[in-house]
């Protein structure tokens, strides 16, 4: 079973949770930038057992052509791309099935920046140390190591039922799905935001340091109470914000340590750079904080021109937060058991 890429878009990477424990040799972890979504497609798409684990399709800002070579069953995450089967409009956030022969159209986003498509029994490339997902930088992973071109034919893995009778039994358990204020978290609405007359800006909370010392007391406040808005050089490896000088106290450079992905590190020039998937594994510039794994997505899904706030928390409510985002999406794992 294969589905081939008609029409690649800008930039489509086989991606999943990312690659990890090899930074001590310079390899990057890679992975979705949207985690969240990346999960949420998974699981609906039908891959409940690992859904850390099963390869999905990464879109920025346009999706892909995609006609599939067999029956499937896929869903349709984060941005919204206006998905279309044969002309037909499909609704994002729940499985749907293509049947052998079919077409997904994708177009530009309208909302948000990067969409994700899951596929039951997942993408099929094989694992390099331990991970699918795409190293660009190391041309490894994914297909090829490299992103996405018109005419590559993608395997889908093997799954425990057809797609059909699969696709027959979850439609049933997710009728009304998401549409209930209880489960208005489903499709990210739940994140924090800050308010500035009529403008909702995405709220970034961040856990203070690792070099928090270096910043005086008003590049803290600065940074906390300002709004920095996402540049055109931004990719994933980093989101570079434009916004209010962050002063520190001896300037912000240091000696090279290591990096995480949410690292917020601010360059010479007093502005903003959150770390994102493809981020390097050390830096020579101070880290104000860290954003919390949970509210990563909003970044993920910022485009240049965008806006964003931050604020500082503790580490415990940091992971109280992500306790919160594990229960909810265990909820959605056992509505499709």
């Amino acid at each position: 079973m294969a589905m081939e890429i008609c029409s690649a878009g800008p930039l489509t990477t086989v991606q999943d949770m990312g690659r990890t424990g090899f930074a001590a040799r310079g390899f990057q972890e890679n992975g979705a930038c949207d985690k969240y979504a990346m999960r949420v497609a998974n699981l609906l798409a039908g891959n409940r057992a690992d859904p850390d684990r099963a390869a999905v399709l990464e879109f920025t800002l346009r999706g892909a052509v995609i006609r599939f070579h067999a029956d499937a069953v896929i869903s349709l995450t984060g941005a919204d791309m206006s998905p279309a089967v044969n002309g037909t409009p499909v609704e994002p956030y729940h499985p749907v099935l293509i049947q052998k022969g079919e077409t997904l159209q994708m177009g530009t986003a309208v909302r948000g920046l990067r969409g994700y498509l899951a596929v039951y029994g997942g993408i099929s490339v094989p694992e390099v140390m331990g991970s699918r997902s795409t190293n660009l930088q190391c041309h490894i992973g994914g297909y090829e190591g490299r992103a996405l071109r018109n005419g590559d034919l993608l395997p889908i893995g093997r799954s425990s039922f057809p797609a059909r009778m699969y696709w027959r039994r979850v439609s049933k358990k997710l009728s009304g799905w998401g549409t209930g204020e209880e489960d208005i978290w489903l499709r990210g609405k739940a994140r924090p935001w800050r308010f500035l007359g009529g403008e909702r800006i995405p709220l970034l909370r961040v856990v203070p340091g690792p070099q928090a010392e270096a910043f005086t007391e008003e590049g803290l406040r600065t940074f906390e109470e300002a709004v920095f808005m996402v540049t055109t050089d931004s990719n994933r490896m980093a989101c570079k914000l434009d916004g209010p000088e962050i002063r520190t106290i001896h300037g912000s450079d240091i000696l090279s340590d290591a990096i995480v992905e949410g690292s917020v590190q601010v360059s010479s020039n007093g502005k903003p750079i959150v770390m994102m998937a493809d981020h390097q594994t050390a830096g020579g510039y101070a880290k104000i904080g860290t954003v919390i794994r949970v509210d990563l997505p909003s970044m993920a899904q910022a485009r240049p021109g965008d806006r964003v706030a931050f604020r500082f928390v503790e580490p415990e409510e940091g992971i109280e937060c992500c306790r919160k985002a594990a229960r909810e999406l265990e909820r959605l794992k056992e509505r499709i058991k």
